[in-house]
């Protein structure tokens, strides 16, 4: 269905699809009513309990050209202390839900785009992708996570030379440093980004949402931590009648029929 100016929302089966729509304007960020449109999405999803993955993707040949200058030129100090938290948590909020959230990217994603993306699961590109994080050339650093979550992708040599260095990279590098962990064709590109969610979507939701949970701990904690955690989904999984069903459609050779939330 159509959503907004800057979004479609629709659902394909229990995998919701978040659509950049704004083809025409390279769907760029423009101002406050892109990002209050995605803040409205996110809130229908943190209800949608129905919900098992997610694809972000967008309309027509580029993902996104970034934030429009125009809005960039008229943002002052006091407006980014009044919003920018909001904001920050707005790209990284996809890591709150439950389940695994997949961009799927083309063409241009620049800047702000990138940071949205830097927000999800995983990224899949096609082959016709460039990537450039350019706001240091504007007078400014990354702000809604590029300086924190780049760094902990790429590393912090190469976010270094992404973001002081403003170079654009293909796909073919952006697979090298690990920004991205999957290259496709172009025409293959939302076939392959929809396979993926609904692959996931098929898997007991219990483990897949400890799962996702327990790699962001170990990403950003001690092995310490990490084996606490282990423990205690291990404990919660363990016996539950989403395991059972598990093992018994793997034996019996049918597809399994999860009910955990």
């Amino acid at each position: 269905m159509s959503y907004g100016k800057h979004f479609n929302y629709t659902k394909e089966g229990d995998v919701a699809i978040v659509t950049l729509c704004n083809p025409k304007g390279f769907n760029l960020v423009a101002g406050e009513t892109f990002f209050r449109e995605l803040y409205e999405i996110q809130e229908i999803m943190e209800e949608d309990k129905t919900l098992r993955a997610c694809v972000i993707n967008a309309e027509g040949d580029h993902f996104t050209a970034g934030v429009d200058l125009k809005t960039l030129r008229q943002a002052d100090s006091q407006w980014i202390m009044d919003r920018l938290v909001w904001l920050q948590r707005l790209y990284s909020r996809w890591q709150e839900y439950p389940f695994p959230v997949i961009a799927a990217i083309q063409g241009i994603c620049y800047g702000s785009g990138m940071e949205l993306i830097l927000g999800c699961d995983f990224r899949i590109a096609a082959d016709n992708v460039r990537f450039s994080i350019p706001e240091v050339r504007f007078g400014l650093s990354p702000d809604m996570g590029g300086t924190a979550k780049l760094t902990h992708l790429v590393g912090i040599g190469q976010a270094k030379r992404l973001i002081l260095g403003c170079d654009e990279i293909n796909a073919e590098e952006a697979l090298r440093i690990g920004l991205v962990e999957i290259v496709v064709k172009s025409e293959e590109l939302q076939q392959t980004a929809l396979k993926y969610a609904k692959r996931m979507a098929g898997m007991p939701p219990a483990a897949l949402r400890f799962a996702k949970k327990g790699i962001n701990v170990a990403n950003e904690s001690s092995v310490a931590a990490s084996l606490l955690f282990e423990e205690a989904q291990s404990t919660f999984c363990c016996g539950t009648q989403d395991q059972n069903e598990g093992i018994d459609a793997f034996f019996e050779k049918r597809k399994p029929v999860f009910h955990n939330k």
